[in-house]
């Protein structure tokens, strides 16, 4: 179902999943723009006033050179609290960039190897697999077929054989051997 807006002519269509994420994105209503006649006002110290007029929970504000902000406006009576607005957003921008920080980003790293690679060359991709193992990351291993090269596809099995084998001591095999299209390609994550 789609629902529209009109602005200026122009309409917009919004999906309900459109609709859930704009709804959750709720603006921080402030000082004058609070709507409510009554609220349950919370000072800055954390102590509770009770339900006061929207007029006296403004006038002790003020009085503090502080700002009241809406906490829950889906309450009845609205939560109200008197803080500095300045101090709060620099607390919450603080916040999201440790919970950013204690974030563990997995990356896949690939490598592309050749039906008829070198034994060299497959244990210089293997050194560099070890490397993005090592890191943490997970390694997908990829082999790539060409032309003549799709009626030989076992070769690039005792390929990737020999990669999860010589792997074996650091990492596990996350996604068995599968092919698509002219590829073959196994996923390896740490141990």
């Amino acid at each position: 179902m789609l629902y529209y807006s009109t602005l200026q002519k122009t309409i917009f269509y919004y999906s309900e999943k459109e609709i859930k994420l704009i709804s959750k994105k709720k603006a921080v209503v402030l000082n004058e723009n609070i709507k409510a006649s009554k609220v349950r006002l919370i000072d800055h110290d954390g102590k509770q006033f009770g339900i006061v007029s929207i007029n006296d929970a403004l006038e002790r504000a003020t009085s503090l050179g502080l700002d009241l902000i809406e906490l829950n406006p889906d309450s009845n009576p609205p939560v109200c609290k008197i803080i500095d607005y300045g101090k709060y957003k620099y607390e919450q921008q603080r916040q999201k960039k440790l919970n950013k920080k204690k974030q563990h980003v997995i990356h896949v790293k690939e490598i592309r190897v050749r039906p008829n690679i070198g034994q060299h060359d497959l244990v210089t991709k293997l050194k560099k697999g070890q490397k993005f193992l090592l890191n943490g990351d997970k390694l997908k291993i990829t082999v790539m077929f060409r032309g003549r090269e799709m009626h030989r596809m076992e070769d690039g099995i005792t390929i990737l054989k020999e990669v999860i084998e010589g792997l074996s001591d650091i990492s596990k095999v996350d996604k068995q051997p599968s092919t698509e299209g002219r590829r073959i390609s196994v996923v390896l994550s740490p141990i």
